[in-house]
């Protein structure tokens, strides 16, 4: 092919990989995933959250209806961003990082219905920020830094039902007032503030029409209503409102919050006389009431609350938790008699009184979860409209025969996270219409006869997170209206035949995370199961050595089952899955087996599945897989290959999956796609091929203009695939070959050349801190201090550089040699045979005979402390050459004097740095 024409094919592959191409004729974003086919464009979502952009991508499709930006790092809408989508009708920017809107960068989106800003960076609200925005319904700006709102920004809003201002800067309620006028609003969310008073006559003169006030954790010091500006105002959230107990509440007539029906006061800092004036207020509407959290709550103080809330004759939801109550006492809810639902969870509940709940005629719900019961307490029985019970995230340790005696209208109990070891048959005797028991995150083993009696209208059973080690046969088949059963998160490692027998109404039955073998996966354990749906087994110990016929297959007994789920066995894996493993299993739909270190699937593997629809196989060692593999599943919709050690796609040429719309075959090892294997695809919507070693010549040139031309399929990151740039990879590796060549020779012969030189390179002039630098041996230390120092230091006056002394320590050796030299004016090397096999010493006087080499100076001084023979200096060139070149010093043997042999050190260390000529101080010591 011509240069030119590859040339042209290289920048064509390149301006798509950049995602510059226009696209309106293509199907691939560089950043975002479309969620819907572009040929109904009415409801075409386009994701492009958490994808660390900086700025709005500029190929989003102009037929878009909801853009999901949110969790990014924009910081800038331009006014330019957003043109042309005039369609879109939800806009989500949440979690970013905006700080600035243009005036006008929002008005092009005429039909936007909802927008969110939350979690960003804006300060304030301009006059235009929601210019020609009449559709817009639902504004999110919670938690961004607001102080500000323009009296015109927004007026555009005319249709604006939701604001949401919660957790900003404002502080003035004038801010507000402009939003409050809206005609259509109904709800306002300006919680976490910083407002200091609340005043009717300060956002409207005039009744609006408000369902929906939040005024949460704001310091306010005034509640105060004038006028009847509130008429359809429903819900009033003060909750943790005021500051040091005093907040005060003035509500002219009571007729003016006459239709609120849900109050919250938790954490309000209010005495208990205006909490009762604001109970007094709503006395003729108010249906629920949240109490959490008092601020000095006493029981007293509860109590008092308590009876007030109760006199109100519409009251029906109590909420009272995060308070200290401790015990409950006969006389507590004594005068709630209305109630229906009584909420005590978190409040340090240890005891009940056993008629604490007797006076609660039409009780329907009683929450008491997350207190510290240590068994089911007497108030709870004999309550036959009791409907839903919860005593989760207790510590009972026991369940007995009358603990739930007389509740024959129970339909919800909630029994988990409790210490509970065994249950006995007759604890659930009495709950004739119990629907959902939870009893999850205990320490039962077995179940013995727990499900013998009663529960015959039991729909779900959650027994997840316990310790049970094993099912034996007919534990449920009193169960007969069940239709889910989780039993995930348990160690069950057996299950005799007949285990579920009687539960002829399951539709799901979750064992995954146990220690099931493939010896309890047989039919003789899944009979009696006609209506099984669902069916999760993953993470157990399921394995087989060969994919030979199981006799009989496992599932032959779940012809209704729809959905099954092995992935992720633990330990080697399946590794093999048996040619029949899914006979049988003749309405099966979805098949989930990702993650069983599978190398190789049968042919047949799939002969038994014609309804197949969704496939997961991710995540095996296939390499490659077979064409008649999927020649039984003609109604394959999506098929899941990501990380399947794939090397081609070519199987699914005469795969004949003519329906499938969905292909993810990410992290393989794909370097090419045939053009043909997208022919065999006719339906194809969705294809995810990112982070494979895709690599594009000219043989790819039809991939290039496919994806740019086809408007059926689109290409998920197409924007990184690679392209093969084989030229430009050889040069450079040539040169990285020939660079860590060179490194490599010049590390080896040079090594502290380059190091020395680049100290040098480091090194600032500066005086000398030392007179000399005392290099020696650890095994001559004692002679360095018990002569060398005293001698030098104590009788001469030099100041020396030690080791052991000056060395400065976390600092790398190498640099404190340097320091130490260079930081010195001589540098006596103190020579013995141990100083010779040293690799540190042998380190110093090389820097300080580069030091010679370098200044040309009289700066190193050897002193011999032993007679070292010509020849043993021989392998130890550098020192050889030395001495060779230079005087030395010899200390003294035993017995002779030593006052010559200091007097010419100190000549020594007396001489100006000139060269060796110029100073023959030591000219009359022979040389070896």
């Amino acid at each position: 092919i011509p240069t030119a024409v590859n040339l042209r094919l290289f920048l064509s592959f390149l301006m798509y990989c950049w995602g510059l191409a226009d696209p309106a004729c293509g199907y691939f974003l560089k950043n975002c995933t479309i969620r819907c086919n572009l040929s109904d464009p009415s409801n075409m979502k386009v994701l492009c959250y958490n994808r660390t952009l900086e700025v709005i991508p500029l190929d989003i499709p102009l037929k878009v209806s909801n853009l999901d930006l949110a969790m990014n790092k924009i910081s800038k809408i331009e006014k330019l961003d957003f043109t042309d989508l005039s369609n879109l009708k939800i806009l989500n920017m949440s979690i970013n990082q905006i700080s600035q809107v243009d005036d006008g960068a929002l008005g092009h989106l005429d039909a936007l219905q909802e927008l969110g800003l939350a979690h960003n960076r804006l300060t304030t609200l301009s006059d235009h920020l929601f210019q020609d925005l009449a559709n817009l319904s639902l504004l999110h700006l919670d938690n961004n830094l607001i102080a500000t709102i323009s009296s015109s920004s927004f007026q555009p809003l005319s249709s604006l039902k939701t604001v949401n201002l919660t957790n900003n800067n404002l502080y003035n309620m004038k801010e507000v007032q402009p939003i409050v006028q809206l005609p259509h609003l109904q709800e306002l969310y300006i919680g976490s503030n910083r407002f200091t008073s609340f005043q009717s006559q300060e956002i409207s003169n005039t009744s609006i029409e408000l369902r929906l006030l939040d005024l949460s954790r704001n310091p306010l010091e005034i509640f105060r209503v004038t006028a009847d500006v509130f008429p359809y105002l429903e819900v009033l959230d003060i909750a943790y409102c005021g500051q040091h107990g005093c907040m005060e509440w003035d509500v002219l007539n009571r007729s003016f919050l006459s239709n609120v029906n849900r109050l919250n006061l938790s954490g309000i800092e209010m005495s208990f006389e205006r909490m009762g004036m604001v109970l007094q207020t709503v006395n003729s509407s108010l249906v629920h009431l949240r109490l959490h959290d008092l601020v000095n709550g006493s029981r007293l103080k509860i109590k008092g609350l308590t009876d007030i809330a109760c006199q109100i004759p519409t009251l029906s939801v109590l909420r009272l938790e995060y308070n200290n109550i401790g015990n409950l006492s006969e006389e507590f809810l004594q005068s709630c008699k209305h109630m229906t639902e009584v909420d005590i969870s978190n409040t340090g509940l240890t005891q009940l009184s056993e008629f604490s709940f007797r006076s609660i005629e039409q009780i329907s719900a009683l929450k008491l979860g997350h207190n510290r019961l240590s068994s089911v307490p007497k108030a709870t029985r004999n309550l036959p409209t009791l409907k839903i019970l919860d005593l989760s995230f207790n510590i009972i340790h026991k369940l007995g025969c009358s603990d739930f005696s007389n509740l024959t209208g129970l339909t919800q109990l909630f029994l988990f996270h409790n210490q509970i070891p065994n249950l006995q048959g007759c604890v659930f005797q009495d709950l004739k219409e119990l629907r959902i028991l939870k009893l999850g995150s205990n320490k039962i083993l077995t179940l013995n006869d727990a499900f013998m009696n009663g529960l015959h209208k039991l729909d779900t059973l959650n027994l997840a997170g316990k310790k049970l080690s094993s099912i034996r046969k007919g534990e449920f088949k009193s169960l007969t209206s069940l239709k889910n059963v989780l039993l995930f998160d348990n160690q069950i490692a057996s299950m005799e035949d007949g285990a579920f027998e009687g539960l002829v109404n399951l539709t799901e039955l979750q064992l995954d995370s146990n220690k099931i073998t493939q010896i309890d996966i047989r039919n003789t354990v899944l009979m009696g199961l006609p209506h099984l749906i669902t069916l999760d087994i993953s993470c157990n110990y399921i394995t087989y050595v060969n994919d030979d016929k199981l006799d009989p297959p496992p599932f032959s007994h779940l012809t209704s089952l729809e959905n099954l789920r092995i992935f992720s066995q633990r330990h080697k894996g399946l590794s093999h899955l048996p040619i029949n493993f899914l006979e049988g299993l003749k309405s099966l739909l979805s098949f989930q087996a990702g993650s069983l270190n599978i190398k190789d699937l049968h042919p047949d593997t799939f002969i038994h599945t014609p309804r197949l629809w969704f496939l997961d196989i991710s995540k095996n060692e296939f390499t490659a897989l077979t064409p008649k593999l999927f020649h039984p599943t003609p109604r394959l919709n999506r098929l899941y290959l990501p990380k399947a050690r794939l090397q081609s796609l070519d199987f699914l040429i005469e795969a004949n999956l003519s329906r499938v719309t969905f292909l993810q075959v990410r992290k393989n090892d794909i370097t090419a796609v045939n053009e043909t294997v997208l022919q065999s695809l006719p339906a194809l919507t969705y294809l995810d091929m990112q982070d494979n070693p895709f690599t594009c010549g000219c043989s790819d040139a039809w991939f290039v203009q496919w994806m740019e031309s086809d408007n059926q399929t689109q290409i998920v990151g197409a924007g990184e695939f690679t392209l093969d740039l084989g030229l430009y990879y050889y040069i450079s590796t040539t040169c990285l070959v020939l660079l860590t060549l060179v490194a490599s020779f010049a590390y080896h012969f040079l090594k502290w050349e380059v190091i020395y030189g680049y100290y040098l390179f480091l090194l600032t002039p500066h005086g000398c801190q030392y007179d000399a630098f005392i290099s020696y041996n650890a095994h001559d230390e004692p002679w360095v201090l018990r002569e060398l120092l005293p001698e030098l230091e104590g009788e001469q006056g030099w100041k020396l550089c030690l080791h052991h002394r000056d060395f400065q320590p976390g600092k790398p050796i190498i640099d404190n040699i340097m320091d130490g030299i260079y930081g010195s004016r001589k540098t006596i090397c103190v020579i013995s045979h141990r100083y010779l096999e040293s690799e540190w010493c042998s380190r110093e006087i090389q820097v300080a005979s580069f030091r010679l080499f370098d200044e040309q100076k009289d700066v190193l001084i050897l002193v011999f402390l032993e007679e070292i023979p010509t020849h043993q200096l021989s392998p130890y060139h550098r020192m050889r050459k030395l001495v060779k070149k230079r005087t030395y010093l010899s200390w003294p043997r035993a017995g002779e004097q030593t006052g010559v042999f200091w007097q010419q050190l100190r000549l020594a260390l007396e001489t100006k740095d000139g060269s060796a000529e110029e100073n023959p101080i030591l000219s009359g010591v022979q040389a070896l």
